[in-house]
């Protein structure tokens, strides 16, 4: 009787070591995925800043009142400073 019981908590203790090394295992797996998707969720919130200042100039530039040919020449400089930008931050990214 002493027996059957004692060999009943050896089956009890190796699946509750089991299934706590599954836990274990799927917790090292939650953590790296919710690593990755924490990353992700940077990048994108950067990506959005960096549309939101493109925005920002963009208006700036909409409201400045200079006639159409400095307008042309303003936008165009804007443009080149905003490529410069996205240069950047793609490389600063790597």
């Amino acid at each position: 009787m002493i027996q059957e019981e004692l060999q009943k908590l050896e089956k009890l203790a190796i699946l509750a070591s089991s299934k706590l090394l599954e836990m274990r295992e799927e917790n090292e797996q939650l953590k790296k995925k919710l690593s990755e998707v924490s990353s992700a969720l940077d990048t994108k919130e950067q990506e959005i800043e960096h549309f939101k200042n493109k925005i920002k100039i963009s208006n700036i530039v909409d409201n400045q009142p200079v006639n159409p040919e400095q307008s042309t020449e303003m936008s165009e400089q804007i443009n080149n400073y905003i490529q410069e930008i996205d240069h950047l931050i793609t490389y600063l990214s790597e």
